[in-house]
């Protein structure tokens, strides 16, 4: 890591940023320069006078984090040491075991591992604790420590002591670190016999052939009569992707975004330059709450050319465009450089960034301000409020106890100890968590701490709060004991009105300790709403052509 303090001692700080302060910018960027020497009396000062030595690596990043922090959540500085992590979401690929770690308790754990990498080939499960590494024991609080330890160069090894529950002894668990690549298409497959799905979670280098590629294998072996393209909370990633991925269903050199930002340099529009997998065959694309950026390109594009149907929730609304400028001593900073409009002319950004309230809350476009656009076929689009699906699916909220009992970990654990029962289940789409089963989840939860406030409670309890405060409690209070009896929630009853939303999620989590990524989405293909109703529309032509038609 870079050490300021050996390089720059007090009588360095000056010429370190006199080159900047004294930039000649011309008249028009005044203000630049003045505040940049403002910036560097204040640190040569600081540096001169503080009462304690100062962690000038710490105040850099903290005084630019805090800057870039009053602009946009997408401009972000990278310091040499998170390299690793920045290559990651462009790429998908890092140096390290393969396995996602997470807090539990006092201890650190293996949350997920993945299938094919170092940690899964020497037989690390979801729920064992990692107690050392390389020898040194470790805290609960040590999580990125943990984190940047596993990480490291391919080829490389590192120790591991691990306790697992039901086991007498620790273990020590030696791996050689290898380039994991967590791909971007964590299942397809055909459903209903002829359709075919894709789920893809990001937009990394690659994705849009490596989905070209998995409908081509499904084609080879089948008969495709619909595809469903599933977008569900895939936050986005590389613009190329987004434009490629378009390109799998439109007649190339169409449009399909083009960039305005302050400067011209950054005016760019993006056509398809490849051959189209189909442009035919009836598409659905499933997007969410958390689907945004390139996954908002990709629906909006196909929404504009009337290409497909797109189903689900209101998208992100993420309509800008960020690009990377290398800094000094290998750091690097993204920058939001300029917004993206979708074929129809719209800018689907949620939110005004350059406008806030006085409070500092960012300020959303409201509805009654969003203009409307139309499709080739003239249905009617908006801007600046995210992708609305032609077909809404309001799957609404979890459960406050499923809520609880996910936060509290409690599924997870539950898991753990259900895998030392079952050395094997059945294949993942065939798998059922039964009714017995269930008996057994609640006498676990028996002894388990894992309280919640329904949104009833939530709202009693603001309303108590205004009485008090407004001076009306006491004449009322009476009543609202009452209200707080009536509405206070019993475990026992809510854990069986909601049974089948927390078996659909024990399910999913003990199916990924059998088969992972993978496996998890397999599980509950036949059960979610999104894809039953992709289905439904794929396979009721009337209905599909009327929704394209605006009907």
């Amino acid at each position: 890591m870079l050490n300021l303090r050996r390089l720059v001692p007090l009588i360095g700080l000056g010429s370190l940023f006199a080159a900047f302060s004294f930039i000649n910018l011309g008249e028009q960027n005044f203000e630049v320069n003045k505040n940049l020497r403002l910036f560097t009396d204040l640190y040569r000062e600081l540096n001169a006078m503080f009462v304690d030595n100062l962690d000038h690596n710490r105040l850099v990043a903290d005084g630019i984090n805090a800057m870039l922090g009053s602009l946009d959540p997408y401009t972000v500085y990278y310091p040499e040491e998170d390299q690793e992590g920045y290559k990651m979401q462009i790429t998908g690929k890092y140096g390290g075991i393969g396995a996602v770690i997470q807090k539990m308790d006092d201890y650190i754990i293996i949350a997920e591992p993945y299938d094919g990498f170092p940690a899964a080939k020497a037989g690390l499960l979801a729920g064992d604790i990692i107690v050392a590494v390389n020898g040194k024991p470790i805290k609960s609080g040590d999580t990125d420590q943990v984190s940047e330890n596993l990480r490291g160069a391919p080829g490389t090894t590192i120790t591991l002591t691990i306790r697992r529950a039901g086991q007498p002894q620790d273990m020590t668990v030696t791996l050689v670190r290898e380039e994991v690549e967590i791909g971007s298409i964590p299942y397809y497959g055909m459903i209903e016999n002829d359709v075919a799905y894709v789920r893809l979670t990001n937009f990394t280098e690659n994705c849009a052939e490596d989905v070209r590629n998995a409908l081509d294998e499904l084609k080879a072996k089948n008969a495709i009569n619909g595809i469903v393209l599933d977008l569900r909370d895939n936050p986005g990633g590389l613009l190329d992707e987004a434009v490629g991925m378009s390109a799998l269903f439109l007649n190339k050199g169409a449009k399909v975004v083009n960039t305005k930002g302050r400067q011209s340099e950054w005016e760019s529009n993006y056509n398809t330059r490849e051959n189209p997998f189909s442009t035919d065959l009836p598409l659905a694309v499933i997007i969410s709450r958390g689907s945004a950026s390139a996954s908002e390109i990709v629906a909006g594009t196909i929404q504009d050319y009337d290409r497909g149907v797109i189903i689900g929730e209101k998208s992100f609304g993420k309509g800008l465009v960020q690009s990377t400028k290398g800094l000094g001593y290998n750091a690097q900073m993204k920058i939001t450089n300029a917004k993206y409009y979708l074929p129809s002319g719209r800018c689907i950004q949620a939110i005004d960034y350059s406008g806030k309230y006085k409070d500092g809350t960012e300020e959303h476009v409201p509805d009654s301000l969003r203009t409307a656009y139309k499709t080739q076929k003239g249905r009617k689009v908006f801007d600046a409020g995210g992708i609305d699906p032609d077909m809404k699916v309001d799957v609404g909220m979890l459960a406050d106890i499923t809520a609880g009992l996910y936060t509290k970990q409690l599924i997870f654990q539950y898991a753990t100890l259900y895998t030392q029962k079952h050395p094997n289940i059945a294949p993942a789409a065939q798998f059922e968590f039964t009714d017995s089963d269930y008996q057994d989840f609640m006498n676990f939860l028996a002894d388990k701490e894992y309280d919640y406030s329904s949104e009833s409670e939530l709202l009693l309890k603001s309303l108590k709060e205004k009485l008090q405060k407004e001076k009306y409690y006491a004449s009322l209070e009476s009543d609202i004991q009452t209200l707080e009896s009536k509405v206070r929630h019993d475990k026992a009853k809510d854990l069986q009105l909601n049974k089948e939303e927390i078996k659909r999620y024990l399910k999913e989590e003990i199916v990924s300790r059998y088969y992972f990524r993978k496996g998890r989405i397999e599980s509950t293909l036949r059960q979610n709403p999104y894809i039953k109703e992709a289905l439904r529309l794929l396979k009721d032509k009337a209905a599909y052509n009327n929704l394209l038609k605006g009907q």
